[in-house]
């Protein structure tokens, strides 16, 4: 094998969790560009249609499939739908997640919550569904999008919920990476800086102070920028690679 072919997951099958736009729709294109058959996922299904076409319009197999994550019967169905559809999944990257700027003493209980049960319990269920497979199979590679907000606290706008929750993906994809390790999976997390997404406009000039001048490269990152490392961490490229952080975030967490 050369060292472009192990960039290769032709054959493959990958699953993307909140992947109809922003950065899952990214991670997605750049999977389905390798050569992996991509099942993307969305809470209702027609956006998650209208990005599977686009992908299909790029020479792409794509499968939208809707998606709650933090139903565990809906993560099981989709598994089961995957599975036999496009056949068993080879590559699972849990993207599907939210953010909800509130103070700690104006954070209700059911926005820490909601917060919680769709960036951690979410993925743990989707961990738990797919992980299953990929042991009694010896195989596969998961990818837990997390943050560098789980090494720093954002400012200006307060979250402690997101904070803490990404913090909690960080470790549990340690502790999956170490359980599954023996078993041939690989578990490994991306730790990305501020992406400029239909939901994070870090490009507005209030926000340059706190999201731009920090990093050392004095920009934002685009979705697209995610696309190759995640294409490494999914394939061969990184098979001597498991429980890492992968920090993408123009050098911000240097300082």
């Amino acid at each position: 094998m050369t060292v472009l072919d192990s960039f290769s997951l032709r054959g493959k099958v990958a699953v993307v969790t909140g992947a109809s736009r922003g950065i899952g729709r990214a991670l997605a294109q750049a999977l389905g560009e390798a050569g992996a058959a991509v099942a993307v996922t969305a809470r209702t299904l027609p956006p998650a249609e209208r990005a599977a076409e686009e992908l299909r319009h790029a020479g792409i197999t794509a499968l939208p499939v809707s998606l709650e994550v933090t139903d565990p019967a809906q993560v099981d169905r989709m598994v089961e739908s995957v599975t036999g559809q496009l056949g068993p999944i080879d590559v699972l990257v849990n993207n599907a997640g939210i953010s909800i700027g509130r103070p700690a003493l104006d954070t209700p209980d059911e926005v820490w919550r909601e917060v919680l049960a769709t960036n951690l319990d979410g993925l743990w269920y989707c961990n738990k569904a797919v992980g299953a497979q990929m042991v009694a199979r010896g195989g596969g590679s998961i990818i837990n999008v997390g943050s560098m907000s789980a090494m720093i606290v954002n400012r200006p706008r307060w979250q402690p919920a997101y904070l803490a929750s990404k913090a909690a993906v960080h470790q549990l994809t340690k502790a999956l990476a170490a359980e599954w390790g023996p078993r041939g999976v690989r578990v490994n997390a991306l730790a990305p800086g501020y992406i400029l997404t239909e939901a994070s406009p870090v490009d507005q000039p209030e926000y340059r102070e706190w999201c731009v001048e920090p990093a050392a490269m004095k920009r934002y990152g685009l979705p697209e920028e995610l696309g190759p490392a995640v294409v490494f961490l999914a394939g061969p490229a990184s098979s001597f690679m498991t429980g890492a952080v992968m920090v993408i975030d123009g050098g911000y967490t240097l300082f």
